[in-house]
């Protein structure tokens, strides 16, 4: 998961390994791409919530040189940000959801994707 917001992160991964899945936390690019070259991830989720971190550009440059592979993407966004969703939507990301929704049905979420 790319967050750099430790609690909702934490509650998120707690949520999604509880689900049954293994979930680590990246606070930026480099770790993000150094994780990616380690081991492929069967889901990716972006916090777009954040000004200083631009998920869906991240994403939309690991897509263009390959780097994601056959990772399915999520993201979400504050429900008042539609730029964000916009902008997730036009990086290619599979899923954009807003941020309550992420809170409420993340596992069921990633569930669908894998």
């Amino acid at each position: 998961m790319l967050t750099r917001d430790l609690l909702f992160g934490s509650n998120m991964q707690g949520a999604l390994t509880l689900a049954g899945n293994e979930v680590e936390l990246v606070g930026d690019e480099s770790q993000l791409t150094e994780r990616l070259a380690s081991a492929p991830a069967a889901v990716l989720i972006a916090d777009l919530t954040d000004s200083e971190l631009d998920g869906a550009a991240i994403v939309c440059t690991l897509r263009e040189d390959e780097r994601l592979g056959a990772t399915r993407t999520l993201a979400f966004y504050s429900h008042v940000e539609v730029a964000a969703r916009e902008s997730a939507e036009r990086a290619g990301f599979d899923l954009v959801v807003a941020r309550s929704r992420m809170a409420r049905e993340g596992a069921q979420l990633v569930a669908g994707l894998v």
